[in-house]
């Protein structure tokens, strides 16, 4: 039985709640790969080692590629202009992901310097880039016919790398029963000037289902791909917008933290105050608690999924953004949204080589370092 197929069959079949055979307690020796150098803390607080681990990290790759790459848009395209379910569902069959190499990635993440990964494992648009039996809805069932997600978590586990996996928690615009305009104002769904007839109205809406939607994606997420490093949620400005204590999202937390211990939690700027770090688009927010903190920004301007003709960052701006993560004590979680086929831009190759390159020369910026100038 090789490693792959030994992962898939030791998780979830006890049940959605059964622990992966790799935390049962006769193999806590067995330390996650990205964890290496942290073994001693793991034995007694998986999670303070995932915490140190991840305050050490400094810098990360993020990855933003769906159905949207396809049109070179951006990833909000779907909502930006209108684009009805059926309609958008169309890429679906336009989804080969032929020159998505997780390989070739997780190379170029060492390269630069990197210590993690993360992934759009399911953006707002509701498509997956793993194997899930909750919808048909995702790139196994493309003309793919892969799990991106796998391929990604086997290539980082041999390399050491954490897998970070971005799930879209407060948008939908697909599911039925997600959030919608009427209860979360105009940001939930597309606008559409008729009604969307996959959608659910009024008394047959009921986000209770939505929400077991993504507990049960959350568990494949959790059980099939080995040691995890970060659930990483987005869409915080929906539940912002209304009664924030009806997705539940402690109960999503506790969930999270009872099928893998060290699984660190972010949710933006802190939906409930009880996540693990704080992770902020581009810059840092108050602190005052001293939680570990990441900012995320991006290599071409203007969004993070592909966008045709945008301007992409070089490395002199790319160690501006380290310096001023180092002097907010925060990560930075660097986005590269990959071409149609998959493929990684060739300019974010080549600003990201560089960076790696000043950084084995120089050492990792630091709060008191000013950009070189090349």
């Amino acid at each position: 039985m090789n490693r792959r197929h030994f992962i898939k069959t030791t998780s979830l079949a006890a049940g959605a709640l059964a622990l992966p055979s790799w935390l049962n307690a006769a193999h806590h020796t067995n330390v996650p790969s990205y964890l290496k150098g942290y073994e001693d803390l793991y034995q007694t607080d998986p999670r303070a080692a995932a915490t140190k681990w991840f305050r050490d990290a400094k810098y990360g790759l993020f990855i933003h590629y769906g159905l949207y790459s396809l049109l070179g848009r951006g990833e909000w395209v779907m909502i930006k202009e209108k684009m009805h379910v059926a309609e958008y569902a169309k890429l679906k069959d336009q989804f080969t992901a032929e020159k998505f190499d997780a390989d070739f990635i997780t190379d170029l993440a060492l390269e630069a310097g990197m210590k993690y990964i993360n992934i759009t494992t399911r953006h707002h648009d509701s498509f997956c880039l793993f194997n899930t039996k909750t919808t048909d809805f995702n790139s196994v069932n493309s003309p793919a016919k892969r799990d991106l997600v796998e391929e990604l978590a086997d290539a980082c586990r041999e390399k050491d790398l954490g897998l970070c996996l971005y799930f879209s928690h407060g948008r939908d615009w697909r599911h039925p029963h997600a959030p919608n305009n009427d209860n979360w104002g105009g940001s939930a769904r597309p606008q559409y000037a008729t009604p969307e007839p996959y959608y659910a109205y009024g008394k047959d809406h009921d986000l209770q289902k939505y929400l077991d939607y993504m507990s049960e994606q959350v568990t494949e997420l959790l059980t099939q791909y080995g040691p995890v490093a970060s659930i990483w949620l987005d869409g915080i400005g929906v539940p912002y917008s209304g009664d924030r204590s009806l997705f539940k999202a402690q109960e999503l937390y506790d969930h999270i933290h009872s099928l893998q211990p060290q699984v660190l939690i972010s949710y933006k700027q802190g939906l409930l105050g009880t996540e693990d770090y704080f992770a902020p688009e581009h810059k840092a927010v108050k602190n005052p608690d001293n939680k570990p903190m990441e900012v995320c920004s991006t290599l071409h301007k203007g969004g993070w999924g592909f966008k045709k003709n945008a301007a992409h960052i070089k490395p002199d701006e790319l160690t501006k953004k380290l310096v001023a993560a180092a002097q907010s004590n925060a990560n930075l979680l660097i986005n590269t949204g990959p071409l149609p086929n998959g493929s990684i831009h060739p300019t974010d190759i080549s600003t990201l080589r560089e960076m790696g390159r000043r950084i084995k020369a120089n050492g990792f910026p630091s709060a008191d370092s000013a950009p070189a100038q090349h």
